[in-house]
């Protein structure tokens, strides 16, 4: 059993789909398959490419036993479309590339992770190379996500990219998708077989973490958000609109992204309000920064359809009660766990109600604590999650 994954996005690097696709190799070599990652050079979330790896076209590597094979690519992390653009096409290029290698590994699946779509692409004509059967993994709607974002208007391009998207999904042998929205959406514009496959936490990395620390009723309460300090998530708006100190509350901020540069102006401009902004963190980091507080903040600026942002995983996972911003299916997966209080995206009056509501309730603290711990174990644990996959596509094999 042999599975190639190709992806922009990958350890060492610091985010979401690079833990998750991490974790899926280790877990999926565990479960006796052969694993090949083709990725790009290391860059995220700064957009440089990482030292060790700087001016070379190629890199064949074991990153903790797996075999990684990385191409350049034009390597940014702008706020300016076009750069970011050019980056996805770029290695959209230089990924086919990795022709040569799968070649002689001979994959059974071509597992690529979507977006960008354009990547999509690269990875149906690899899996036409080397005839592996190709798995289109969608993590965000494109070029749905790049509307709702206003990255892109409702024009010729967006028509374009909606006919490649349908495109991709007619000709993938199985279309995964990380939310129910994705799974339906796939499923309406073409996809023959899907799978729900939710990208869950590991939740042995929170075991040791300390119990549910809180503070007495009415005092001062400690809040986090841990990832990626975009446009997207939104997290200078909050920072800019809410004056953290007068809850009698501290905001704890770890992350790079587009939005840090403004956002430590910010700061450095007003600095008695309560938040502090840290540098980032390792993922090996993300369960001990995490029991320090007492609940997180995680945002969405807009609507993104299908979008489930990895961090409520995590949260639960370690018992932190999610203060979420957004609406979607991941304002309902917290109001169908009672995992947290939700708020409609920049509503920041309604988000420092719900701040006053959670500091001034030790009992509705705890009780949410331990909703977000079942609700990790029973429904969303990445090992889980990642056997049942395995299965499914054995199930494929035979």
């Amino acid at each position: 059993m042999k599975l190639a994954i190709l992806t922009q996005y990958f350890y060492p690097e610091t985010g979401a789909p690079q833990n998750r696709l991490y974790e899926l190799s280790k877990i999926f070599e565990r479960l006796g398959w052969e694993i090949k990652v083709i990725t790009a050079m290391p860059n995220y979330p700064k957009g440089k490419i990482f030292p060790g790896y700087r001016m070379k076209f190629s890199v064949n590597e074991k990153e903790d036993g797996i075999n990684v094979s990385r191409y350049i690519l034009y390597a940014s992390n702008s706020a300016n479309k076009i750069p970011r653009i050019i980056s996805m096409l770029s290695f959209s290029l230089t990924s086919l590339f990795g022709y040569f290698r799968l070649r002689k590994f001979r994959p059974d699946f071509i597992f690529t992770e979507s977006p960008p779509l354009t990547l999509a692409y690269s990875g149906y004509l690899l899996s036409k190379f080397t005839g592996s059967k190709n798995i289109m993994n969608v993590s965000d709607i494109w070029p749905l996500s790049a509307k709702e974002l206003g990255a892109i208007s409702d024009g010729v391009l967006y028509k374009k990219l909606v006919s490649l998207e349908k495109f991709l999904y007619s000709k993938a042998f199985l279309c995964t998708g990380q939310s129910e929205e994705i799974v339906r959406h796939m499923k309406m514009s073409g996809a023959d077989k899907t799978y729900l496959f939710r990208n869950g936490v590991d939740i042995n990395r929170f075991k040791n973490s300390a119990e549910y620390n809180s503070d007495e009723a009415g005092g001062k309460i400690k809040i986090v958000y841990t990832g990626l300090l975009g446009v997207a998530q939104g997290i200078y708006g909050i920072v800019s609109n809410i004056n953290f100190k007068e809850l009698g509350a501290e905001f704890h901020i770890y992350g790079e992204g587009a939005e840090r540069k403004i956002t430590e102006e910010y700061l450095k401009a007003n600095p008695d309000n309560g938040i502090i902004l840290h540098d980032s963190v390792k993922s090996s980091e993300i369960p001990v920064i995490l029991q320090k507080y007492y609940c997180a903040i995680i945002p969405l600026v807009n609507n993104i359809f299908g979008a489930v942002p990895s961090k409520i995983y995590e949260a639960m996972a370690a018992g932190l009660p999610v203060l979420f911003s957004g609406t979607g299916e991941g304002a309902a997966i917290i109001n169908d766990n009672r995992a947290g209080l939700v708020s409609p995206p920049k509503d920041y009056l309604k988000l420092k109600e719900n701040i006053l509501i959670i500091k001034n309730s030790q009992k509705m603290r705890n009780e949410m604590s331990e909703n977000c711990r079942a609700a990790a174990a029973e429904k969303f644990d990445r090992n889980a999650l990642i056997k049942n996959f395995s299965d499914k596509l054995i199930s494929y094999l035979k």
